[in-house]
Protein backbone atom coordinates (compact mmCIF):
# COMPACT_ATOMS: atom_id res chain seq x y z
CA UNK A 1 0.00 0.00 0.00
CA UNK A 2 1.33 3.59 -0.57
CA UNK A 3 1.67 5.91 1.62
CA UNK A 4 -0.12 9.24 0.61
CA UNK A 5 1.85 12.63 2.29
CA UNK A 6 -0.20 15.28 1.56
CA UNK A 7 1.67 18.58 1.21
CA UNK A 8 0.69 21.35 3.49
CA UNK A 9 1.51 24.97 1.98
CA UNK A 10 3.05 22.99 -1.05
CA UNK A 11 5.46 21.81 0.91
CA UNK A 12 6.49 18.36 3.15
CA UNK A 13 6.50 19.16 6.94
CA UNK A 14 7.46 17.01 10.05
CA UNK A 15 5.36 14.37 10.86
CA UNK A 16 4.26 16.11 14.31
CA UNK A 17 3.63 19.01 12.32
CA UNK A 18 1.27 17.54 9.12
CA UNK A 19 -2.08 16.73 8.56
CA UNK A 20 -1.25 13.33 6.97
CA UNK A 21 -3.89 11.20 4.94
CA UNK A 22 -3.83 7.58 3.83
CA UNK A 23 -4.88 5.41 1.07
CA UNK A 24 -5.43 2.47 3.75
CA UNK A 25 -4.19 2.70 7.58
CA UNK A 26 -0.59 2.20 7.89
CA UNK A 27 0.43 -1.39 7.61
CA UNK A 28 2.77 -2.75 10.06
CA UNK A 29 6.01 -3.11 7.79
CA UNK A 30 5.58 0.58 7.02
CA UNK A 31 5.54 1.60 10.29
CA UNK A 32 8.83 -0.69 10.79
CA UNK A 33 10.77 0.94 7.80
CA UNK A 34 9.86 4.67 8.90
CA UNK A 35 11.19 3.71 12.69
CA UNK A 36 14.17 2.36 10.91
CA UNK A 37 17.61 5.21 11.22
CA UNK A 38 18.34 5.03 6.97
CA UNK A 39 21.05 6.65 5.28
CA UNK A 40 20.28 8.23 1.72
CA UNK A 41 23.42 8.22 -0.44
CA UNK A 42 22.23 9.04 -4.19
CA UNK A 43 20.13 11.68 -4.11
CA UNK A 44 19.83 14.40 -6.68
CA UNK A 45 18.98 17.84 -4.86
CA UNK A 46 17.18 19.12 -8.22
CA UNK A 47 15.44 15.80 -8.21
CA UNK A 48 13.30 16.45 -4.98
CA UNK A 49 11.48 19.66 -6.32
CA UNK A 50 8.82 18.46 -6.36
CA UNK A 51 5.82 20.22 -9.23
CA UNK A 52 4.31 22.36 -6.59
CA UNK A 53 7.61 23.46 -5.71
CA UNK A 54 8.85 24.40 -9.74
CA UNK A 55 5.58 26.44 -10.25
CA UNK A 56 6.60 28.31 -7.02
CA UNK A 57 9.86 28.89 -8.60
CA UNK A 58 8.24 29.93 -12.13
CA UNK A 59 6.23 32.21 -10.24
CA UNK A 60 9.54 34.34 -9.39
CA UNK A 61 11.46 33.89 -12.22
CA UNK A 62 9.16 33.52 -15.38
CA UNK A 63 7.46 36.02 -17.25
CA UNK A 64 4.66 33.50 -17.66
CA UNK A 65 4.39 31.22 -14.83
CA UNK A 66 4.29 28.03 -15.26
CA UNK A 67 0.23 26.24 -13.98
CA UNK A 68 0.54 23.29 -12.41
CA UNK A 69 -0.69 20.99 -15.07
CA UNK A 70 2.30 22.21 -16.82
CA UNK A 71 4.57 21.77 -14.26
CA UNK A 72 2.99 17.96 -13.13
CA UNK A 73 3.29 17.27 -17.52
CA UNK A 74 7.18 18.05 -17.42
CA UNK A 75 7.41 15.17 -14.92
CA UNK A 76 5.86 12.72 -17.08
CA UNK A 77 8.28 11.06 -19.38
CA UNK A 78 8.87 7.66 -20.89
CA UNK A 79 12.78 7.12 -20.85
CA UNK A 80 16.28 8.48 -19.87
CA UNK A 81 16.24 11.37 -22.20
CA UNK A 82 13.13 12.69 -21.72
CA UNK A 83 13.99 12.55 -17.61
CA UNK A 84 17.24 14.65 -18.63
CA UNK A 85 15.20 17.23 -20.03
CA UNK A 86 13.04 17.27 -17.64
CA UNK A 87 15.97 17.85 -15.03
CA UNK A 88 17.27 20.72 -16.86
CA UNK A 89 13.58 22.23 -16.79
CA UNK A 90 14.26 22.08 -12.93
CA UNK A 91 17.21 23.07 -13.00
CA UNK A 92 16.86 26.52 -15.04
CA UNK A 93 14.14 27.38 -12.16
CA UNK A 94 16.70 27.12 -9.66
CA UNK A 95 18.66 30.49 -9.40
CA UNK A 96 18.79 32.48 -6.60
CA UNK A 97 20.46 31.21 -3.15
CA UNK A 98 16.96 31.78 -1.88
CA UNK A 99 15.69 29.50 -4.08
CA UNK A 100 18.43 26.60 -3.42
CA UNK A 101 17.62 27.24 0.15
CA UNK A 102 14.47 26.33 -0.19
CA UNK A 103 14.17 23.64 -2.24
CA UNK A 104 17.09 21.77 0.48
CA UNK A 105 15.00 22.60 3.51
CA UNK A 106 11.73 20.91 1.32
CA UNK A 107 14.40 17.92 0.70
CA UNK A 108 15.12 17.67 4.14
CA UNK A 109 11.81 18.05 5.93
CA UNK A 110 10.90 14.95 3.61
CA UNK A 111 13.33 12.90 4.60
CA UNK A 112 13.21 13.31 8.00
CA UNK A 113 9.63 12.46 8.01
CA UNK A 114 11.01 8.98 6.47
CA UNK A 115 13.31 8.40 8.86
CA UNK A 116 16.57 9.07 7.34
CA UNK A 117 18.59 10.15 9.61
CA UNK A 118 22.10 10.82 7.47
CA UNK A 119 21.79 12.06 3.44
CA UNK A 120 24.39 12.48 1.07
CA UNK A 121 23.36 14.75 -1.23
CA UNK A 122 24.29 15.38 -5.38
CA UNK A 123 24.43 18.80 -6.31
CA UNK A 124 24.63 19.78 -9.84
CA UNK A 125 27.42 22.39 -10.05
CA UNK A 126 28.27 21.51 -13.73
CA UNK A 127 24.95 22.92 -14.24
CA UNK A 128 25.10 25.73 -12.42
CA UNK A 129 28.39 26.98 -14.05
CA UNK A 130 26.45 26.60 -17.54
CA UNK A 131 23.02 27.44 -17.07
CA UNK A 132 23.26 29.42 -13.86
CA UNK A 133 23.62 32.75 -13.06
CA UNK A 134 26.70 34.04 -13.72
CA UNK A 135 29.43 32.41 -16.23
CA UNK A 136 32.20 29.82 -16.07
CA UNK A 137 35.38 30.55 -14.61
CA UNK A 138 35.87 33.67 -11.76
CA UNK A 139 32.08 35.30 -12.72
CA UNK A 140 30.83 31.53 -12.04
CA UNK A 141 32.50 31.25 -9.01
CA UNK A 142 31.12 34.41 -7.48
CA UNK A 143 27.82 33.51 -8.52
CA UNK A 144 27.65 30.34 -6.90
CA UNK A 145 29.45 30.52 -3.38
CA UNK A 146 26.12 32.79 -2.32
CA UNK A 147 23.96 29.80 -3.83
CA UNK A 148 26.14 27.77 -1.01
CA UNK A 149 25.55 29.52 1.76
CA UNK A 150 22.04 29.13 0.96
CA UNK A 151 22.54 25.43 1.10
CA UNK A 152 24.43 25.87 4.20
CA UNK A 153 21.65 27.68 5.81
CA UNK A 154 19.17 24.33 4.97
CA UNK A 155 21.78 22.19 5.91
CA UNK A 156 22.52 23.34 9.48
CA UNK A 157 18.78 24.07 10.05
CA UNK A 158 18.03 20.14 9.00
CA UNK A 159 20.57 19.43 11.52
CA UNK A 160 19.76 21.57 14.79
CA UNK A 161 15.65 20.87 13.90
CA UNK A 162 15.21 17.76 12.40
CA UNK A 163 18.55 15.99 13.10
CA UNK A 164 19.18 14.94 10.08
CA UNK A 165 22.76 15.31 8.99
CA UNK A 166 23.83 16.60 5.48
CA UNK A 167 26.95 15.78 3.19
CA UNK A 168 26.98 17.49 -0.05
CA UNK A 169 28.40 15.89 -3.48
CA UNK A 170 29.79 17.89 -6.21
CA UNK A 171 28.38 16.59 -9.30
CA UNK A 172 29.88 17.55 -12.68
CA UNK A 173 28.19 16.51 -16.09
CA UNK A 174 29.85 14.34 -17.86
CA UNK A 175 28.55 14.88 -21.15
CA UNK A 176 29.69 18.39 -20.69
CA UNK A 177 33.49 19.55 -21.19
CA UNK A 178 36.12 17.79 -19.12
CA UNK A 179 37.25 21.54 -18.41
CA UNK A 180 33.65 21.85 -17.01
CA UNK A 181 34.23 19.16 -14.51
CA UNK A 182 37.53 20.59 -13.70
CA UNK A 183 35.83 23.57 -12.04
CA UNK A 184 33.50 21.28 -10.43
CA UNK A 185 35.91 19.52 -8.58
CA UNK A 186 38.73 22.34 -8.02
CA UNK A 187 35.68 24.06 -6.67
CA UNK A 188 34.98 21.65 -4.34
CA UNK A 189 38.55 21.11 -3.52
CA UNK A 190 38.85 25.17 -2.45
CA UNK A 191 35.79 24.82 -0.50
CA UNK A 192 35.74 22.17 1.38
CA UNK A 193 38.64 22.98 3.68
CA UNK A 194 35.89 26.33 4.65
CA UNK A 195 32.83 23.58 4.54
CA UNK A 196 33.60 20.29 5.61
CA UNK A 197 30.57 19.55 4.60
CA UNK A 198 31.85 19.07 1.07
CA UNK A 199 32.59 15.42 1.28
CA UNK A 200 33.34 14.30 -2.56
CA UNK A 201 33.15 14.91 -6.44
CA UNK A 202 30.73 12.45 -8.90
CA UNK A 203 29.56 12.31 -12.52
CA UNK A 204 26.07 12.42 -14.03
CA UNK A 205 24.84 12.64 -16.86
CA UNK A 206 24.52 10.79 -20.09
CA UNK A 207 26.86 8.03 -20.04
CA UNK A 208 26.06 6.59 -23.20
CA UNK A 209 27.85 9.60 -24.60
CA UNK A 210 30.95 10.27 -22.42
CA UNK A 211 32.32 7.54 -20.17
CA UNK A 212 34.78 7.58 -17.08
CA UNK A 213 38.10 6.87 -19.03
CA UNK A 214 38.84 11.20 -19.30
CA UNK A 215 37.82 11.83 -16.09
CA UNK A 216 40.92 9.94 -14.80
CA UNK A 217 42.62 12.90 -13.82
CA UNK A 218 40.56 15.09 -12.44
CA UNK A 219 39.49 12.00 -9.88
CA UNK A 220 43.23 11.87 -8.65
CA UNK A 221 43.64 15.31 -8.39
CA UNK A 222 40.25 15.42 -6.04
CA UNK A 223 41.19 12.14 -4.39
CA UNK A 224 44.82 14.12 -3.68
CA UNK A 225 42.60 17.05 -2.46
CA UNK A 226 40.52 14.65 0.41
CA UNK A 227 37.74 14.30 -1.48
CA UNK A 228 35.86 10.79 -2.01
CA UNK A 229 34.82 9.48 -5.27
CA UNK A 230 31.60 8.68 -6.13
CA UNK A 231 30.25 7.80 -10.24
CA UNK A 232 26.80 7.28 -12.09
CA UNK A 233 28.11 4.17 -14.12
CA UNK A 234 26.38 1.04 -15.83
CA UNK A 235 22.94 2.95 -15.62
CA UNK A 236 22.52 3.08 -19.34
CA UNK A 237 25.59 0.83 -20.64
CA UNK A 238 27.10 -2.18 -20.18
CA UNK A 239 28.89 -3.75 -17.87
CA UNK A 240 32.04 -2.38 -19.45
CA UNK A 241 31.31 1.05 -18.19
CA UNK A 242 30.96 0.05 -14.48
CA UNK A 243 35.06 -1.51 -14.92
CA UNK A 244 35.75 2.06 -16.54
CA UNK A 245 34.20 3.85 -13.68
CA UNK A 246 36.05 1.83 -10.62
CA UNK A 247 39.56 1.94 -13.29
CA UNK A 248 39.29 5.61 -12.60
CA UNK A 249 39.33 5.07 -8.86
CA UNK A 250 35.21 5.54 -7.89
CA UNK A 251 34.78 4.40 -4.50
CA UNK A 252 31.00 4.00 -4.57
CA UNK A 253 28.55 3.89 -8.11
CA UNK A 254 26.15 4.61 -8.81
CA UNK A 255 22.64 2.35 -10.44
CA UNK A 256 25.53 -0.46 -11.72
CA UNK A 257 22.69 -2.11 -13.33
CA UNK A 258 24.53 -3.91 -15.89
CA UNK A 259 26.68 -5.54 -13.76
CA UNK A 260 24.42 -8.46 -13.28
CA UNK A 261 25.34 -9.25 -17.08
CA UNK A 262 28.81 -10.13 -15.95
CA UNK A 263 29.16 -12.50 -13.14
CA UNK A 264 33.21 -12.16 -12.93
CA UNK A 265 32.61 -8.55 -12.06
CA UNK A 266 29.96 -9.50 -9.92
CA UNK A 267 32.24 -11.39 -8.01
CA UNK A 268 35.12 -8.87 -8.12
CA UNK A 269 32.33 -6.20 -6.79
CA UNK A 270 31.54 -8.51 -3.81
CA UNK A 271 35.09 -9.55 -3.07
CA UNK A 272 35.88 -5.70 -2.86
CA UNK A 273 32.72 -4.68 -1.18
CA UNK A 274 32.77 -1.87 -3.48
CA UNK A 275 29.39 0.49 -2.52
CA UNK A 276 26.48 0.04 -5.06
CA UNK A 277 23.61 2.67 -4.53
CA UNK A 278 20.90 1.52 -6.17
CA UNK A 279 17.72 3.07 -7.30
CA UNK A 280 15.21 0.52 -8.53
CA UNK A 281 12.26 2.74 -9.53
CA UNK A 282 14.32 5.37 -10.52
CA UNK A 283 15.28 3.05 -13.22
CA UNK A 284 12.09 1.74 -14.35
CA UNK A 285 10.75 5.38 -14.83
CA UNK A 286 13.85 5.67 -17.08
CA UNK A 287 12.98 2.72 -19.03
CA UNK A 288 16.49 0.75 -17.55
CA UNK A 289 14.62 -1.83 -15.94
CA UNK A 290 11.16 -3.33 -16.60
CA UNK A 291 9.62 -3.81 -13.12
CA UNK A 292 11.18 -3.57 -9.66
CA UNK A 293 10.96 -7.56 -9.68
CA UNK A 294 13.14 -7.57 -12.21
CA UNK A 295 15.67 -5.47 -10.96
CA UNK A 296 19.15 -7.14 -9.54
CA UNK A 297 19.03 -5.88 -6.49
CA UNK A 298 17.37 -9.07 -4.92
CA UNK A 299 19.99 -11.09 -6.92
CA UNK A 300 23.64 -8.71 -5.66
CA UNK A 301 22.17 -8.91 -1.85
CA UNK A 302 22.04 -12.36 -2.38
CA UNK A 303 25.07 -12.33 -3.97
CA UNK A 304 26.68 -10.64 -0.83
CA UNK A 305 27.70 -7.41 -2.71
CA UNK A 306 27.32 -4.08 -0.57
CA UNK A 307 24.04 -2.89 -2.24
CA UNK A 308 22.32 0.28 -0.28
CA UNK A 309 18.59 1.51 -1.51
CA UNK A 310 18.07 5.00 -2.87
CA UNK A 311 15.63 7.01 -4.53
CA UNK A 312 17.71 9.15 -6.96
CA UNK A 313 15.26 11.73 -8.08
CA UNK A 314 12.26 11.24 -5.90
CA UNK A 315 10.12 14.32 -7.17
CA UNK A 316 10.17 12.56 -10.90
CA UNK A 317 9.70 9.06 -10.21
CA UNK A 318 7.25 8.88 -7.24
CA UNK A 319 8.96 6.94 -4.57
CA UNK A 320 10.80 7.82 -2.00
CA UNK A 321 13.40 5.96 0.00
CA UNK A 322 11.17 4.72 2.68
CA UNK A 323 9.06 3.52 -0.53
CA UNK A 324 12.02 1.99 -1.93
CA UNK A 325 12.22 -0.12 1.34
CA UNK A 326 8.44 -1.17 1.46
CA UNK A 327 9.01 -2.15 -2.55
CA UNK A 328 11.75 -4.36 -1.42
CA UNK A 329 9.93 -6.28 1.02
CA UNK A 330 6.64 -6.34 -0.86
CA UNK A 331 8.34 -6.92 -4.86
CA UNK A 332 11.36 -8.84 -3.83
CA UNK A 333 10.58 -10.47 -0.27
CA UNK A 334 12.88 -8.61 1.86
CA UNK A 335 12.48 -9.50 5.05
CA UNK A 336 12.62 -7.40 8.17
CA UNK A 337 16.19 -8.53 8.98
CA UNK A 338 17.10 -7.83 5.44
CA UNK A 339 15.42 -4.56 5.57
CA UNK A 340 18.06 -3.84 8.80
CA UNK A 341 20.74 -4.92 6.84
CA UNK A 342 20.25 -2.79 4.23
CA UNK A 343 19.56 0.41 6.19
CA UNK A 344 22.65 -1.00 7.85
CA UNK A 345 24.46 -1.41 4.55
CA UNK A 346 23.45 2.12 3.84
CA UNK A 347 25.87 3.68 6.73
CA UNK A 348 28.53 1.31 6.11
CA UNK A 349 28.95 2.74 2.40
CA UNK A 350 28.51 6.58 3.75
CA UNK A 351 31.04 8.60 3.72
CA UNK A 352 30.71 9.63 7.68
CA UNK A 353 32.95 8.91 10.49
CA UNK A 354 33.37 5.12 11.29
CA UNK A 355 32.16 5.95 15.17
CA UNK A 356 28.92 7.40 13.51
CA UNK A 357 28.77 4.35 11.32
CA UNK A 358 28.47 2.42 14.50
CA UNK A 359 26.56 3.95 16.57
CA UNK A 360 23.72 4.19 13.78
CA UNK A 361 24.27 0.79 13.06
CA UNK A 362 23.55 0.17 16.67
CA UNK A 363 20.33 1.57 16.92
CA UNK A 364 19.17 -0.22 13.58
CA UNK A 365 19.81 -2.98 15.61
CA UNK A 366 17.75 -2.42 18.45
CA UNK A 367 15.05 -1.35 16.42
CA UNK A 368 11.96 -3.11 16.80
Amino acid sequence: MTLKIFAVRNHFLLFSQLRIAYTYSVTEIESFIRRLPKAELHLHLEGTVLPSTLVELSARHDATPMTLAEAEALYRFTDFTGFLMAFKTVCGRLVTPEDYELAAWRMAEHLAAQGVVHAEVFLSVGVIYRWGPGATGPAGNEAFEPIFHGLERARQRAASQLGLTILWIFDAVRHFEVEEARQVFETAARLRHQFPSIIGIGLGGDERRTGSAPYRDLYAAAKAAGLRLTNHAGETTGPEAIREALAIGSERLGHAVSAIQDATLVEELRAAQIPLELNPTSNIHTGVCPSFAAHPLRQYFDAGLLVTLNSDDPAFFGSDLAGEFLLAHTQQNFTRDELKQLASNSFRASFLREDEKLFWSSRIESTQ
